[in-house]
């Protein structure tokens, strides 16, 4: 059995300290952890004005937002806020104004 792994103080700022690396155009990516079925956690940095296209969730997709604000189909989510996609949903996503998120998927996203 693997180890657990822990991030200490990641709410309190200590994401900060994590390397991101290019995922679509204005978005960045920082994988924490990727299980070979396909499930993952990862943050994800949008700059300002960007944005993630349509896609549909296969597994359900747990977002919490830990820094600005993004909008889906459905409203505009800010810091602090829990966002659960159910499987079959499907969404686009932007950030008029940037943010970073925490996003925990279940199974890929098939863009669409």
């Amino acid at each position: 059995m693997a180890p657990s792994i822990t991030h200490p103080g990641f709410l309190t700022g200590g994401w900060r300290q994590h390397v991101f690396e290019p995922f679509h155009p204005g978005v960045e990516i920082c994988r924490l952890h990727d299980e070979a079925d396909g499930s993952a956690v990862a943050m994800l940095r949008y700059a300002k004005g960007a944005s993630v296209p349509r896609h549909l969730h296969q597994g359900i997709e747990t977002i919490l937002v830990l820094e600005g604000s993004q909008t889906d189909d459905a409203g505009r989510y800010g810091e602090g806020a829990l966002v659960i996609n159910p499987i079959g949903t499907s969404h686009a996503v932007a950030s008029e104004g940037g943010c970073v998120v925490l996003i925990i998927w279940a199974r890929p996203v098939a863009f669409i």
